[in-house]
């Protein structure tokens, strides 16, 4: 029987090692389980958590953690509290039998409480050019600059938000399908929609100074910036930052409601620490925390519509609000959409 034991290790190596414990995959061993099978919980909230000793192994010691952060355990329940929301990943580092191994579980993490809704008060309406398919709008200076989409319609400009007379304009090529814009650093930023490329300006000439590719993000949608990082929308749940100096993305966070991931922000807009995005085909715009990706508001857009002039060609799907900018001066927004003929000052309230 020694002899036996002698020549399945020497001429069968693999096979003994696949039958030791330590190679197993971890998944074979251990499952993670949640109460009730959650497959999502808000932040700050608990969360009974268990391991399903498959080959009841004799544990020694459990660590949870997300995103790299470790998650405290108290009394067999996680307390949720997580830098940023959205899809994650929860991770259980088990020590057993002088082994450690790594198993994941797939999780949702929301906001912890559900947005206040929104309402506004028109103080002013301004003409807005019927020619312009707005993506994107921001204020520097006092005046007002626009980019515009649809292949050999798009182009970039600005203009005098009282009037609308144009001071400059820029039309694109038209391969080329306009989206958001950003002003940073005497330069303003321009994405395209599915082209993948984006192109940058000299803030006072509209000379293009250089192009950029995207990297992980998917699409151009929407772009803003907090003075030292450029956020950038792409159709998804995900809002990008980007260095300005490179364009690359370096992290995100995702839109998140307490009851579910919301992937529908476009144009955006920076104010105090909150993100506030047209909500895509909605007469609607969210109000986000920038930090943490948590929809704090949604504001109530939907009676605009109704004081703008339309067409016999009007067409209500895609004719809709979209572009939104904040004036410092006047510590007010301005909100317009596709091919419509105002442009509206309005104060946002809560309802």
């Amino acid at each position: 029987m020694r002899i036996v034991k002698l020549i399945c290790i020497v001429l069968i190596p693999s096979l003994f090692i696949a039958c030791g414990s330590g190679n197993q995959k971890a998944s074979s061993l251990f499952e993670i389980n949640l109460a009730e099978n959650a497959k999502q919980v808000n932040q700050n909230k608990e969360v009974g958590i268990s391991i399903n000793n498959k080959k009841q192994k004799e544990i020694e010691r459990v660590i949870y953690s997300i995103d790299g952060v470790e998650i405290p355990l108290n009394n067999n329940k996680l307390i949720i509290n997580v830098p940023t929301l959205g899809n994650k990943v929860l991770t259980a580092k088990i020590t057993f039998e002088g082994e450690t191994v790594e198993i994941n579980k797939n999780l949702k993490v929301l906001s912890e409480k559900a947005p206040e809704i929104y309402t506004y008060k028109i103080i002013n309406e301004y003409p807005h050019d019927t020619e312009a398919y707005t993506q994107g709008l921001e204020f520097h200076n006092d005046t007002l600059y626009e980019s515009t989409g649809k292949n050999g319609q798009s182009f970039l400009r600005k203009l005098n938000y009282k009037t609308g007379e144009v001071y400059k304009q820029i039309d694109l090529d038209k391969s080329y399908f306009g989206e958001g814009i950003t002003i940073l650093n005497n330069r303003i930023y321009q994405l395209t929609w599915k082209s993948g490329l984006g192109f940058i300006y000299d803030l006072d000439t509209f000379k293009k100074l250089d192009n950029f590719q995207y990297g992980k993000s998917r699409e151009g949608w929407g772009l803003t910036n907090d003075g030292k990082k450029i956020f950038k929308s792409d159709g998804t749940e995900k809002i990008w930052f980007l260095n300005p100096d490179t364009m690359t993305e370096e992290g995100y966070i995702e839109t998140v409601t307490n009851s579910s991931v919301f992937n529908s922000a476009n144009e955006l807009e920076f104010v105090d620490g909150k993100l506030y995005a047209n909500v895509y085909q909605k007469p609607s715009a969210m109000i986000i925390d920038s930090k943490t990706g948590a929809i704090e508001g949604v504001i109530n857009f939907s009676g605009l519509s109704n004081l703008i002039t339309k067409t016999e060609n009007w067409d209500e799907l895609n004719y809709v609000l979209n572009g939104i900018a904040y004036n410092k001066k006047s510590q007010t927004f301005f909100v317009t959409g596709k091919f419509w003929n105002k442009m509206f000052e309005v104060q946002i309230q809560k309802k």
